[in-house]
């Protein structure tokens, strides 16, 4: 499609795409630590191991994604997507068949490698929608996510108290699916005349990131980005095992809570934030967020009940804002010719978060696991990501309040 209007017809094609993708992860997300934990012989053994197991994913990706962006800016998004899919499935069937741990280990860090493909889909929503509306299609995207969390982590539960092995099979035939559609459907967004070159020694991602820190203005937001996403991802980290430890949550009671979370995603982020902007800045929406996050983190900490998680989710409305925003207003700051580079280098941030947040959490919930149920101290993790998202709100709400007295 060349035209504005030929792309613009892509989105819901996309967002079907990372709907899929999203529900294939979210499908397995509550049966991984049980299966890891079916190779370890002790609760702080297992929190080490399963950390392990997410850091060796994040590494791979850390390394890949500003890659496959670059590649994705050379050859088009469609051809990327495909191979990061097709990635993904392999990665889900074998794990399924694992029966060594150090099986899952390798097979996290090839999978990790070709999945690295969010950035591109991030990518594609910049090729074909207009500055303005970034904000509004980022959340649009965000609701996709949001909506897979709904679908797959209580589909993972539920056949994740039959079978542990049932949910990976499930979910790599849902990424061959994904990948079929793509293959027939799926559009190419970025045109021949935008394309630029690849050069490999200029797209590791310490490279990638180091050109974002040029570009005026998008410095401290990297910051607020990183802090946040490595609190978000030790609590994503630590979620499972931490809620099996404090509650003696299972399997389903974990996908039923993902589910939660799914749901408020896809409600704020698909619905309510094109209604909190009409009234809400930009700038004062990521702060509300940034505010409302620190808050449910330490909540989540300190909870003595697991019926609580449930009001706390719910009550953290303004947190599922924050990456949307924060997102839009770098993506508005990059050249439209280095979108897959740029949303690489988002990615690769990421990975940064991805493979420090098992590092920084799984030894805290280790130190903690003996602690009896209800126990406040078993919540350690969590009040650490508080900690972080506090740090992230005081350089977000500082850097919005600058920039806004020199435009006045």
């Amino acid at each position: 499609m060349s035209t504005t209007r030929g792309r613009q017809a892509a989105m819901p094609f996309i967002m079907v795409t990372v709907l899929l993708d999203m529900m294939s992860i979210g499908i397995v997300s509550p049966v991984l630590p049980k299966l890891v934990g079916g190779f370890m012989s002790s609760g702080a053994s297992t929190s080490l191991a399963f950390g392990a197991v997410q850091v060796v994913y994040a590494l791979a990706q850390f390394f890949s994604a500003p890659i496959l962006g670059a590649l994705s800016d050379r050859y088009g998004r469609r051809p990327v997507l495909l191979l990061g899919l097709v990635g993904m499935a392999l990665n889900f069937f074998v794990t399924a068949l694992a029966t060594e741990y150090w099986v899952l280990l390798v097979v996290r860090l090839i999978g990790g490698a070709l999945c690295a493909n969010i950035a591109v889909a991030n990518a594609y929503v910049a090729d074909v929608t207009q500055a303005k509306d970034r904000a509004r299609n980022y959340g649009m995207l965000g609701a996709m996510f949001g909506l897979g969390f709904i679908l797959g982590p209580i589909t993972g539960g539920l056949l994740g108290a039959h079978n542990l092995h049932w949910p990976f099979f499930l979910a790599g035939s849902l990424s061959l699916i994904n990948a079929a559609y793509g293959w027939l459907v799926l559009p190419e967004s970025l045109p021949s005349e935008r394309r630029r070159a690849f050069t490999l020694s200029k797209v590791h991602p310490f490279a990638s990131l180091g050109r974002l820190r040029q570009m005026e203005g998008v410095e401290p937001l990297l910051w607020v980005m990183g802090l946040t996403t490595l609190a978000q991802f030790i609590l994503h980290s630590n979620w499972m095992l931490y809620t099996e430890f404090k509650f003696g949550w299972t399997p389903r009671d974990n996908g039923l809570s993902l589910f939660a979370v799914g749901v408020m995603a896809m409600l704020v982020q698909g619905g309510l934030l094109r209604q909190f902007q009409k009234t809400i800045p930009v700038n004062k929406l990521a702060s509300i967020g940034l505010i409302s996050s620190t808050l449910a983190f330490a909540a989540y900490g300190a909870v003595p009940e697991g019926w609580m998680m449930y009001a706390v989710i719910v009550a953290n409305l303004f947190g599922y804002v924050v990456n949307p925003t924060i997102q839009s207003v770098i993506s508005n700051a990059v050249e439209a010719n280095r979108q897959g580079e740029s949303m690489g280098a988002l990615s690769s941030i990421s990975s940064v978060a991805a493979i420090l947040g098992p590092l920084m959490g799984a030894p805290v919930l280790a130190t903690v696991s003996h602690y009896p149920h209800g126990d406040w101290r078993v919540g350690a993790p969590f009040y650490l990501c508080a900690a972080l998202q506090a740090i992230a709100a005081f350089l977000g709400i500082s850097f919005f309040n600058q920039r806004q007295r020199a435009v006045a």
